[in-house]
Formats: structure tokens, sequence, C-alpha cells
């Protein structure tokens, strides 16, 4: 989302070199050996291509998948795994949108993400289940919420599953992070923000990241925050922007 008039791999090296780690989205459409040429640090990466938490062909193809992403993860040393309620589109849409689930959805997904997470420990990987807002970005994802995603990862209870808490996300659609963050934090593999309205850098919106940096501190919370977010002008300025509002 950033350095977008570069060359990917040119991108990569701009956040390395300015001491971030970096994450990519769908690594299938990228050159791992470049990547890993570069010598940056991969946190995360998409860690499936297609398929979904509840349906049977669906199920089949989100873990015949994800292994694929297991051992292109190890092309370019990345731990974590990203995954969503449902497979999504280029425009990042539900493609399999549901408008409610079932009893009986919890209880597939549950045995669906049960299974990912026997793939992560197996692989010495982590996949992390990341929450979406529905109001704007992702409307008709399943299991969406921060509420349902910590509901979903603390049932599995699997140090090969975590949850992804996507704070952009979270303010859409619920609002009171610190209360969100305090409930969700013993099962967060990862944060990551933006503020909000327009999904951009710290200290462009509503959002207040300078207290929330703080309230994660003093939550005992150490591990990586990220920034999945456009550059409201250049990117340079974005990247200190949220260094700025995360350094304590």
């Amino acid at each position: 989302m950033l350095y977008l008039e570069l060359d990917f791999v040119d991108r990569v090296n701009r956040i390395h070199e300015q001491g971030f780690l970096v994450e990519i989205w769908n690594w299938k459409n990228k050159d791992l050996s470049k990547l890993a040429a570069t010598k940056a640090s991969f946190q995360s990466m998409t860690g499936y291509l297609e398929g979904d938490l509840i349906d049977a062909s669906g199920i089949d193809r989100l873990l015949a998948t994800a292994l694929e992403s297991i051992e292109a993860s190890k092309e370019i040393s990345c731990q974590n795994l990203n995954l969503h309620g449902t497979g999504l589109d280029a425009n990042g849409q539900a493609i399999n949108k549901r408008l409610s689930v079932s009893e009986s959805d919890w209880s597939t997904a549950l045995d669906t993400l049960a299974r990912i997470a026997e793939l992560g420990v197996r692989h010495d990987r982590v996949f992390t289940l990341e929450n979406l807002n529905l109001k704007v970005d992702h409307p008709g994802t399943p299991f969406a919420s921060s509420k349902d995603t910590l509901r979903l990862v603390s049932m599995v209870n699997s140090p090969g599953l975590r949850m992804n808490l996507d704070l952009y996300h979270a303010q859409v659609d619920e609002g009171n992070l610190s209360e969100i963050v305090q409930v969700c934090l013993p099962w967060v593999g990862e944060i990551q923000v933006a503020d909000v309205p327009g999904r951009m850098e710290p200290g462009t919106g509503e959002i207040n990241y300078p207290f929330v940096a703080r309230k994660l501190a003093e939550l005992g919370y150490r591990g990586v925050v990220g920034l999945e977010g456009w550059a409201s002008a250049d990117s340079d300025s974005a990247l200190e922007a949220f260094r700025g509002a995360f350094t304590l």
C-alpha cells in the first residue's frame, strides 16, 4: 500500500532501508527469490489463495492453498500467515458473501481453523485470523468482527493460530478500541493500524494512536504493530508519522 510508484522489489528495499519489517499480501504474483535477495525481514504474508472456513469445497481449497503458502513462506523466512473469514477477490470483496452464520457454521469454522492451526504447528508457522469491517471495505464477510475472530481463535486455543487485530477495521465497525485491545490481547499475534476515515497513516483521522500505543505498553504488548494503510501524501512521511505514533 506504500511506494506505489516503485517496482515491488524496490518498495520492499525502501521499507527495509528505513528499519521496518515488511508485509506482503498475495505471494503468488511475486518473485519470491527476488524478495529473499533483498534481505528484508518479512513479518506477514497471505496464508491462503482460495477457499473459506465453511463450505466443503472451500475448506478443501483453503487447506490446500494454506499448505502452498507455508511452502512459499519458507522462501522468504516469513513466520506469520494471514487468514480471513472467507476468500477475498482482487478488490477485497468477499467471494462467498454471508449475511449471517448458523451454529453449524460456527462449528464447521472451528474445525477448519483447528486443522489450519495444526498445519501451523507442524511447520513452525503461525496463522493469524484478521478481523475486517463490513460497513466500508468488506461487506458480507463472515466472522468479521473482533468479537467473532476472538471467539474462534480462543476456542481453537492453539499456538498455530492467533488474531491479527486490525484496529482500523475495528474502529470502522465497532469503536471502543481500548476495550477491544484489552480483551483480545492474550490471543493477538499482530496488530495492524490505519486511521479513520481514509485508511491512511496515524494522524490523518480520528484515532488517537499515541494513546493506543501507551495502552498497549501498559498492557504489556511487545509484539509487532503494522501499518496497513495508504499514504496521505508521500510514503516516507507516512512511515515517519507511523513511527512517531508508536515511539514511546
